[in-house]
């Protein structure tokens, strides 16, 4: 999602495809149970802000959260697969490989990824994984503001203010005790069906 702040004081938001619609998802219960997937390491919320490579403008907003198990939340996003069990934008099962494809399916020639680690309490993690699973499916052009939802959640957090702009949520997030940050930048072709493609192919190789 991008939008200008010219072009919201004109009430005509533009919009990248960075973020899809609202269209509800629901996977069965035992597929839930099934990904569910408990990282060894802290209680940690990880944004994630998509920037176009050209005008380093915020286009996308996720959120993965580390929490009794590890989720990523794409709120109004494209990103998804058949083996990735979704509730409303809320993605399950979030192993190391599937972060890495996560990633790469948003790091291309035309976008990079900026990463930014917030060490959180468990308690933390565990509200802003009940938000996330309440507050989707998100419609286009909310996902940065959904995202800042389930961040203000959390106690302590509740100073995050709902923007929708990512590159100001990802201000705000710095501003928080321990963020890391780094960039992912890759040169894959802006076609995200090819890092569909390689996810797949991954999958059928059995890595």
């Amino acid at each position: 999602m991008l939008i200008s702040r010219r072009a919201f004081a004109l009430g005509l938001p533009a919009l990248l495809g960075g973020c899809g619609g609202a269209q509800s998802v629901w996977a069965p219960d035992d597929a839930i149970q099934r990904a569910a997937y408990r990282h060894d390491g802290p209680p940690m919320v990880t944004l994630f802000t998509m920037k176009n490579a050209e005008s380093d403008n915020g286009a996308h907003t996720g959120l993965m959260i580390n929490a009794s198990q590890r989720v990523i939340f794409d709120p109004a996003g494209t990103f998804g697969h058949p083996t990735i069990p979704e509730r409303n934008d809320l993605h399950y099962g979030i192993t190391p490989a599937l972060e890495e494809f996560y990633v790469t399916y948003h790091a291309r020639v035309s976008y990079y990824v900026v990463r930014q680690d917030a060490p959180v309490t468990l308690a933390q993690a565990e509200a802003a994984f009940a938000q996330a699973r309440v507050e989707g499916p998100v419609p286009k052009a909310a996902c940065t503001m959904a995202t800042a939802r389930v961040l203000r959640a959390m106690p302590g957090w509740e100073d995050i203010s709902v923007t929708l702009f990512p590159d100001n949520l990802a201000r705000q997030f710095a501003r928080k005790p321990g963020v890391t940050e780094r960039e992912v930048r890759e040169d894959d072709s802006a076609d995200k069906d090819e890092a569909q493609a390689a996810f797949e192919a991954a999958l059928q190789a059995g890595e």
